[in-house]
């Protein structure tokens, strides 16, 4: 069983959010907290593979729980379960090792298949050996918060994937160059589908003028999420 703490300012909140994850086979919750100082306190006494973390708590954020618990050496896997939608955190959401973001609203069916898709996950990693390049990408993708985006035929939705992991977590807007290096891409495979992203609404382009030539193009994610 995955022992899962939900952490919820709001007691009624967490309740029905302890409740999808009492549905779901393979997942028991082994707490309920509504502060950051508590949801502490349980990961210190109390077994638990996943938190289930709201952001605004009445103490700290949620970010500052991720911190505190990476800083005491707990390597508990995160799911960010909140209603912060600024790019800003996200970010530093990612830094800090946080699995998932799951905006509130969101669906019974919505939490499920991101607790199914990171139960596959583990089962690969604990059982050790090796996966397939294509297992890897759809358990990535499965947890992945934003829906990849309709294709064009040629293109491929797990570079489209990568492309946004990368934009998302840099601290700034990137050069297609940037980006490549990043990602292990060419540079042309990598504004290929920079300027795809950009037409689909998704990355935001602006120009950096230097003292001579050209200005050069720099993105950013620009979806949300």
């Amino acid at each position: 069983m995955i022992e899962v703490l939900v952490v919820d300012d709001d007691i009624r909140v967490a309740d029905v959010n302890a409740a999808y994850v009492e549905k779901i086979p393979g997942f028991r919750v082994a707490a309920k907290a509504h502060s950051a100082a508590e949801a502490l306190r349980l990961v210190e006494g109390v077994p638990v593979d996943l938190v289930l973390l709201d952001h605004y708590l009445p103490d700290e954020t949620g970010l500052s729980v991720v911190r505190s618990l990476r800083e005491r050496g707990h390597q508990t896997d995160v799911i960010m379960v909140t209603a912060a939608r600024d790019v800003a955190t996200v970010q530093a959401a990612m830094r800090h090792g946080a699995l998932q973001y799951l905006v509130k609203p969101f669906s019974y069916a919505g939490l499920r298949a991101k607790l199914d898709a990171y139960a596959a996950l583990r089962r690969t990693l604990d059982g050790g050996g090796e996966a397939e390049q294509a297992e890897v990408d759809r358990m990535f993708s499965a947890l992945s918060s934003t829906p990849a985006p309709e294709l064009p035929k040629g293109h491929s939705p797990t570079t489209a994937e990568l492309v946004r992991r990368a934009l998302m977590a840099a601290e700034g807007p990137l050069s297609a160059q940037e980006l490549a290096d990043r990602t292990r891409l060419s540079r042309q495979t990598a504004q290929r589908y920079l300027k795809l992203l950009e037409r689909t609404g998704r990355v935001r382009l602006s120009l950096k003028y230097g003292d001579t030539g050209r200005p050069e193009h720099r993105y950013e994610w620009a979806a949300s999420v």
